[in-house]
């Protein structure tokens, strides 16, 4: 099974699951989204929303493909770029943090991994950018009856079991964060520790086994 992670564009925006990529609850304000939705092609404004976040902040999403199936994605922005981002109870979002809108594995692919792999890869394109965070709205109650955001915020649970952190209560929409060095710092530590073992050790010694040195006899004074 191969797994591969790329760049949200206008070309792979199409790959986003067909509510998700008519959906426009991040990218407008409230008022902006019931137009929007009323007028009949929402998808038209995320086009434009996407367009113009790209041109001038730059990548603003990944796409997870399984086999070449898309099998889950993330968007993320600075929070001005998100006016609904405003609209929680715990906001504001940092002012050293990028957002993470939402994030969503497709069904047949949950529980393998590609959300952890998701957030990673976000975490690796915002260090590059010298964002020292990302933050998130949860939702506690994802799934109940009635559901405020309509799916559009990821469960609270989700963000908790990548390494985020609650750093505003709520009963509904905690505020969660993720500090990029701890995000980074396991792939970091494996490398450098993989690193002091192979150059402790000779192209020999790489190829073939190091035997133990024979046991010497110590001899009484």
């Amino acid at each position: 099974m191969s797994r591969r992670l790329v760049s949200l564009t206008l070309d792979t925006l199409e790959d986003l699951p067909r509510p998700c990529r008519q959906c426009v609850h991040w990218e407008l304000d409230p008022v902006s989204a019931d137009r929007a939705c009323a007028a009949g092609d929402p998808g038209l404004e995320k086009e434009a929303w996407v367009s113009q976040t790209l041109l001038e902040w730059g990548s603003c999403g990944k796409l997870a493909y399984v086999d070449g199936m898309p099998a889950g994605f993330v968007m993320y922005a600075p929070p001005a770029y998100v006016p609904r981002s405003m609209a929680f109870p715990t906001s504001p979002v940092s002012a050293d943090a990028a957002l993470l809108m939402t994030a969503h594995v497709v069904a047949p692919f949950a529980g393998g991994g590609l959300g952890r792999m998701l957030v990673q890869g976000v975490a690796r394109d915002l260090t590059k950018r010298g964002i020292k965070a990302i933050e998130a709205f949860g939702d506690a109650k994802f799934g109940d009856e009635g559901d405020p955001a309509g799916g559009c915020v990821a469960p609270a649970d989700f963000f908790l079991s990548v390494g985020f952190k609650t750093v505003r209560q709520h009963p509904r929409f905690p505020r969660l964060r993720l500090e990029l060095r701890t995000a980074l710092s396991w792939k970091s530590d494996v490398e450098y520790a993989l690193e002091k073992l192979l150059g402790s050790m000779s192209p020999e010694t790489l190829l073939r086994p190091v035997r133990p040195a024979p046991a010497t006899r110590s001899t009484g004074g």
